[in-house]
């Protein structure tokens, strides 16, 4: 059987940790093909973004033809993608390659806190990206930012991912990660069907946590290609994180990032709770 091929739209980090850096070695440590179209370059480390330089519109589009004219997807995800027009050029790509399977990852700001997103890019990433998604994946400030809210218990991050599927999202999980439980982390997952569920997990302590999101997203899509369900691939995706986090590298003076290659080498593999 031929290999599955995704693609990833999102930023570079010099660092590899996040960025598309994390989502190649993601994809090639789940055993897909994995090609890419870069928005923009940054100067950054696991001390911060030290330099932001996205690409013109028309390097953006260059990269998707080329894609589009050549490979066959069967996912693909988005990440940095820093401003509307670069958003509204990704979206009349995948539009025009009738790609499917697309997970949104919202990266709207760094760990150091640099703005990765800018403000008038949010409008279209609701009104022309989020409508071609089969699910959308932010951490709770990005749900709190798209929804309008503030997420304080699990009733409100119900009703902000109610919200969020008001754009046309087919679906939306708002990762637990920035909720400071000391027990669990716990991932939200809304359909627009009803269809939800609770992906729970140890909680770690741990500042190795640079490119969780990119990482999460990215195992996501390769699983999505392979054909699983949405539960199957989220749970996979769970996972894969969860190894990456608790078998820590200690890379770099700052935020460290996460160990893709533990997933495939430690035989637990996550430890990840389904709680309908």
């Amino acid at each position: 059987m031929a290999i599955k091929q995704v693609l990833t739209i999102a930023g570079s980090d010099s660092g590899g940790g996040a960025g598309i850096q994390a989502d190649i070695k993601t994809f090639q440590e789940l055993g897909v093909f994995g090609t890419s179209t870069i928005t923009a370059v940054t100067a950054q480390n696991t001390c911060g973004v030290h330099g932001v330089y996205p690409l013109t519109v028309e390097a953006v589009k260059g990269q998707i033809d080329a894609i589009g004219a050549d490979f066959q997807l069967a996912a693909l995800k988005t990440g940095m993608l820093f401003n509307a027009e670069i958003i509204a050029e990704t979206a009349k790509g995948i539009s025009k390659y009738g790609w499917k399977n697309l997970v949104v990852d919202p990266v709207m700001i760094a760990k150091g806190g640099a703005v990765l997103l800018q403000e008038d890019a949010l409008e279209a990433l609701r009104g022309l990206l989020l409508p071609l998604a089969a699910v959308f994946t932010p951490n709770i400030p990005e749900a709190e930012m798209l929804s309008g809210m503030e997420i304080r218990n699990a009733a409100d991050r119900k009703k902000a991912a109610e919200k969020i599927l008001a754009t046309g999202t087919e679906a939306v999980v708002i990762k637990g990660g920035h909720a400071k439980s000391s027990a669990f982390a716990e991932d939200y997952y809304l359909h627009q069907n009803g269809e939800t569920f609770i992906l729970r997990s140890p909680w770690i302590e741990t500042e190795q946590t640079h490119g969780t999101g990119c990482t999460f997203s990215a195992a996501l899509t390769a699983e999505l290609a392979k054909g699983r369900t949405m539960q199957e691939a989220l749970h996979t995706a769970k996972r894969f994180i969860q190894a990456a986090l608790s078998h820590q590298l200690h890379i770099g003076a700052g935020h460290g990032p996460t160990n893709h290659a533990a997933f495939q080498r430690f035989p637990e593999k996550g430890r990840v709770h389904l709680v309908q």
